[in-house]
């Protein structure tokens, strides 16, 4: 098996047993012979994820007894794990029959590698894209570019592409990376996680690579709705944890003056004048959680894998 290392496919579960076995069925169809799959489930309440372990005997199922999160989640499974390469796969993605041998030979090939994403496109459209490599982000707005997004399928990213981040629907990242680089940040609990791992592996020194010939179709925001008070929580709670974590000297202070004078006013103003009352919350809390939390270890903490 010298050729086909062990991948560890790790995939999280809330309350979406359907979704998760849509993604499963499609991992029964994959070309390559090396694999484990790790279904952590995040204290679903609605429906008994055992049913899950009956319909698929050859996954192994981690019960967690609290909602962890995605990083959380994910964590979980990878103390769990014994693969070489570990491969953090969102639920509600169905992937192409071959996709994992172009991710697993790009990371033999190149050792210096610590993260690589496939192409992804929208699931409902399968010539849509949705990611073909992330972009800098912009360290004073937080705010990050893809390249493809919404693109129709023209041909333009048929070539690999050093990206500045990895994509957290579909990303696979070398057992010997995280042992160096630590696991991801638990203090995100949802978005901007990944993200934050992106800045640490690149930190280290490895690189993050765009597959363009591994495929993925996503499901997007099949778990969070779009525009939810939970998104919106999370989502603006992430990026000043990120901010926080990551952006350092004058460009933190530029940061700051954004989030609190231009961006806070701006999207406030909006859920209000819009009468999104619930959003508007959500958003305030995102901030006041920060200030709350102002002196939290947590916040700069590694989450080492040993």
């Amino acid at each position: 098996q010298k050729k086909y290392p062990l991948v560890s496919i790790i995939s999280i579960n809330f309350n979406n047993l359907e979704v998760t076995a849509e993604m499963l069925q499609s991992l029964r169809q994959i070309s390559y012979p090396n694999i484990e799959i790790i279904i952590v489930d995040n204290a679903s309440k609605k429906e008994s994820v055992d049913s899950l372990k009956d319909q698929f005997p050859e996954i192994i199922l981690i019960k967690s007894d609290e909602n962890l999160g995605f990083a959380g989640g994910n964590n979980l499974g990878i103390l769990k794990s014994k693969g070489k390469y570990i491969l953090l796969l969102n639920n509600d993605t169905v992937v192409h029959p071959g996709f994992l041998e172009p991710l697993v030979s790009k990371c033999e090939e190149n050792q210096n590698i610590g993260a690589i994403s496939p192409k992804l496109y929208y699931f409902d459209d399968k010539q849509l894209i949705q990611w073909a490599g992330s972009l800098k982000m912009n360290k004073i707005t937080m705010r990050g570019f893809s390249r493809g997004t919404h693109e129709k399928e023209q041909g333009k990213y048929e070539v690999d592409w050093k990206s500045y981040y990895n994509h957290g629907a579909a990303m696979l990242v070398p057992r010997k990376v995280i042992e160096k680089v630590g696991l991801m940040a638990e203090i995100y609990f949802l978005y901007y996680e990944e993200l934050d791992w992106g800045e640490q592996i690149r930190k280290n020194g490895f690189e993050i690579f765009y597959v363009h010939n591994s495929i993925v179709y996503h499901k997007a925001s099949a778990t969070t709705v779009a525009n939810s008070a939970l998104k919106t929580y999370y989502l603006n709670r992430g990026r000043l944890i990120f901010m926080r974590r990551n952006v350092h000297g004058l460009t933190f202070l530029l940061a700051l003056f954004y989030m609190l004078f231009i961006s806070l006013p701006k999207n406030l103003t909006r859920f209000l004048i819009k009468r999104e009352w619930k959003l508007a919350k959500s958003y305030l809390d995102s901030f006041l959680w920060n200030l709350r939390n102002i002196n939290n270890p947590d916040i700069y903490k590694t989450w080492n894998l040993f």
